[in-house]
Parts: structure tokens; C-alpha cells; sequence
């Protein structure tokens, strides 16, 4: 794994000055996911990564908030939206570029692409492109956790299109039934695929929903990284403590497409996109926070964003570089 990326850490009780200091890591490593996904969909458009990938451009607050308050055995499963959750939880850069390339130096071997990671040494335990599988994942290894009395909590991130699918419900109606501890995070992007989330959502409120499966339920502000956070430590602490599951939604917004080369202007207003931009941008609201605190200047910025870069660069020379894997026997 790349030196200072990953943010699995024993989430002790902070101070807040604690947790700003903490935060300029937070903030490395949403530049990273930053880089790292801007350079794979330009890769994908040069035929360099096959099948095509889902950017999370604009989402990294809800991964980098949620893994800083996550130790290194506790799990995280994913959509197929999931390099940002894979890179927070600390999957190695280059591995995941060289998975992007199909290479036999990637984290699934290169067997698994864009949609279908892992890394287990991390607690990563993949990501998938069946929408709502993270939450049957989490569930079972929430499962296992309670049933072999492990101090540790299962994470299923999923996208607001898996909030209208049946397996999400049944699996968090088993997790409250039997109190498990398992967190699952909807991350609110506004639009499955071009579909306005709001026009297809009956009852208007997903945390609503949720508090009827008896699952401790909260709305969290997915572009503030310490507000995300800070949901992630109390839902950690309630699992923990056996006061069962947590549903968290987590509101933030997806720049791009639903996937790699794919525009938005058909479906989205211009000014919509613009305000997500300027006003809401996770990164930027972080750093400005820290220049306030005087944990940050202008050139602290700059060399974060360069260094971030240069991991980038150093997985894409690593993914082009490795070999590919060998052909499967013919049965």
C-alpha cells in the first residue's frame, strides 16, 4: 500500500483538536481518490481500462469519513460504484489500477475489473455490481461477528438506486431483527443512473423507511467529512455496545455520469451542478476548514494535491507495466 493512504485506525475517543489534526490525512487521501478517479475514466476513454468505470468524483467525504473512524478489522463492503471506498479503506493504488487494467497484479487478480474488488487485508471485503449485494454481504459478516462475539462491525455502502431494491430491505430487516452490528451508508447522489431519486422514492424519506425496520436511522451532510465522521463513530459505538444497526444517509453528488464518458446535461440543470460544485465540493470545504484552524496554507495544498498525483502515476507506470494474467484452462 502506498505510504499515507488508508485510514483504518483504532477509533479511540478524540478531542476536536484531535480530529482536525487528523484531518489533514482525511484530506490527502480525498485528493487521492480525486486523482485517481479522474485519471481511470481518462483512461477508459483511451481504451486503456475495458468494460468502463463509475466514477465517485464529488462523493469521497462519505468513504474518507466513514474509514478514519473504522479499525482494520472491521469490514466494508461496496456497490459498483467503489473505487473510493476501496482507496479509503486502504487497498493499495496500484493494485486497484492494475484491477482497472485487467492486469495479474490487480487486487481481484485481474479477473474482477472496476465493479468486482477486494482486498481483505484490509477489511475490504468487495465490491459488486449487483445493486444492493453490499448490504447482503455486510449482513452476513455482521453475522459472524455477533456469533463469534467479535468487537468489530460490518459497513455496507450502497447507492440511493439500491434503496428501492428488496434484497437492501430484507437483509436490514434481519439486522434489526437480531440487533447486529452492521452500518449501512446510502449514499444519496440524487440520481440512480438519470433518474431523480425523489421521483421514484415513495414516503419522501429514506431515513423514515428505515426507522421502520427498527434501525437507529440519521441524514448526514455526505460533503462534510467530519459530520460524516462523526456519524460513523457514535453508529460504531451503538453497534458495539449491541444497540443494533445504523442507517445513515448520506447526501452528496456524483459530478460525472453514471458512468465514464457519460454527460449529464439531458437530465440536470446547469446551475444544479454548478452550486454542487462551488459551494458543496468536499475537498474544498475541508481544506478551507483547516486554513481557518491554521492547519493549512496554500502551498501545504498544492503539495498535498502533487503528491496525490504522483501516486497516481506511479499506479498507472505499475498497471501498465504488470502482466497479464494467464488464460484460464478450457474445460
Amino acid at each position: 500500500m502506498s505510504a499515507g493512504y488508508g485510514l483504518s485506525s483504532p477509533p479511540e475517543s478524540a478531542t476536536a483538536a484531535q480530529v482536525d489534526q487528523q484531518a489533514v490525512a482525511w484530506l490527502r487521501t480525498m485528493l487521492l481518490i480525486r486523482r485517481f478517479e479522474e485519471r481511470a475514466e481518462q483512461l477508459t476513454m483511451r481504451g486503456k481500462v475495458p468494460g468502463g468505470v463509475h466514477p465517485a468524483v464529488g462523493q469521497e467525504a462519505t468513504a474518507v469519513g466513514f474509514a478514519a473512524a473504522l479499525t482494520l478489522e472491521d469490514t466494508v463492503s461496496a456497490p459498483h460504484r467503489g473505487h473510493h471506498h476501496a482507496l479509503a479503506k486502504g487497498v493499495s493504488p496500484d493494485g486497484l489500477m492494475a484491477e482497472l487494467y485487467g492486469k495479474a497484479t490487480g487486487v481481484s487478480r485481474g479477473r474482477g475489473g472496476s465493479m468486482h474488488l477486494a482486498g481483505f487485508d484490509v477489511g475490504f471485503i468487495g465490491s459488486n455490481g449487483i445493486v444492493g449485494a453490499s448490504v447482503g454481504l455486510a449482513l452476513g459478516d455482521s453475522f459472524a461477528a455477533h456469533y463469534r462475539r467479535e468487537q468489530r462491525v460490518a459497513v455496507a455502502f450502497f447507492g440511493d438506486g439500491g434503496i428501492n431494491t428488496g434484497r437492501t430491505w430484507e437483509a436490514l430487516n434481519l439486522a434489526g431483527a437480531w440487533r447486529l452490528p452492521l452500518i449501512a451508508v446510502c449514499e444519496n447522489n440524487l440520481y440512480a443512473v438519470e433518474t431523480p431519486t425523489a421521483s421514484v422514492t415513495g414516503g419522501g424519506s429514506m431515513s423514515r423507511r428505515a426507522e421502520g425496520f427498527g434501525l437507529t436511522s440519521l441524514a448526514v451532510d455526505g460533503q462534510d467529512v467530519f459530520a460524516v465522521h462523526k456519524a460513523a463513530v457514535e453508529a460504531r459505538a451503538r453497534a458495539l455496545s449491541g444497540d443494533g444497526p445504523t442507517f445513515i444517509e448520506s447526501q452528496t453528488y456524483r459530478y460525472s455520469g453514471h458512468g465514464s464518458g457519460e454527460g449529464v446535461g439531458a437530465y440536470r440543470d446547469a446551475d444544479e451542478v454548478a452550486d454542487w460544485k462551488q459551494s458543496r465540493d468536499p475537498i474544498a470545504r475541508c481544506a478551507q476548514r483547516l486554513s481557518e484552524l491554521g492547519l493549512l496554507d496554500d502551498a501545504d495544498l498544492e503539495d498535498l494535491d502533487n503528491k496525490a498525483k504522483e501516486t497516481v502515476d506511479a499506479a498507472v507506470r505499475f498497471a501498465e507495466e504488470s502482466p497479464w494474467p494467464a488464460p484460464l484452462p478450457t474445460l
